[in-house]
């Protein structure tokens, strides 16, 4: 049976990309985008959205006063749609409750370090890596992980180590991690779910292939 998914994007959209891309070689394991949604009206996501031939909408930020408003909009966008599978790729909205009670362990982010260092509210974008440049880390990277009501505290499905390197700046470091991580990362999380081959316990997400079953690290 074919897995709704709706990808929710604010900007660029380079993982969504990712994303179709991997759709397009059959390798969401049975999963189709069925929607982009974007919390801005000039996202170039939804440009990418069109030339695939993915339909997009808009649920504006800012046409709502406050987190829960929006987060409620969204939910009736999505149940509109008949989505089942939540993917926030570069959705700069921290959601409130309402949306990970509509979607239990179905809403999947990805975040630009490895949690749980450099994650939580108001790590986003440069951010993120302008942080872990200034700690001095050796080794950053990228983290899929299941939503929570926590900001990137939900169940970790998957992460992968980036060097970082004696000369990055938080640009090229970001563009490592994407390439190397990011775009990596996503679809594959994204093919489990649609297999059904993830399972959550407590704060572990556990692999099941055929007989055998490990934990995703």
């Amino acid at each position: 049976m074919k897995t709704n998914i709706a990808v929710l994007v604010s900007g660029g959209g380079t993982n969504l990309q990712a994303l179709m891309d991997a759709q397009q070689r059959g390798g969401l394991g049975g999963g189709e985008i069925t929607a982009v949604i974007s919390t801005r009206e000039d996202a170039y996501a939804l440009q990418r959205a069109r030339s695939a031939g993915i339909p997009g909408y808009v649920v504006p930020r800012k046409a709502y006063p406050d987190s829960r408003s929006m987060t409620i909009a969204m939910v009736d966008k999505l149940r509109e749609l008949k989505i089942q599978l939540v993917v926030l790729a570069g959705c700069m909205v921290i959601f409130t409750r309402e949306l990970t009670d509509a979607y239990p362990n179905a809403v999947i982010n990805v975040h630009p370090a490895l949690i749980p260092s450099f994650c939580g509210k108001g790590f986003y974008g440069l951010h993120v890596h302008e942080a872990a440049l200034g700690y001095g880390v050796k080794l950053s990277g990228a983290t899929v992980h299941f939503v929570s009501e926590e900001c990137d505290g939900g169940p970790i499905i998957a992460q992968k180590a980036v060097p970082v390197e004696e000369d990055d700046t938080p640009e090229t470091l970001q563009r490592r991690i994407m390439e190397q991580a990011e775009w990596q990362l996503l679809p594959q999380a994204v093919s489990l779910f649609c297999q059904g081959r993830l399972r959550v316990e407590g704060r572990r997400v556990i692999i099941k292939e055929g007989e055998k079953q490990h934990e995703c690290v």
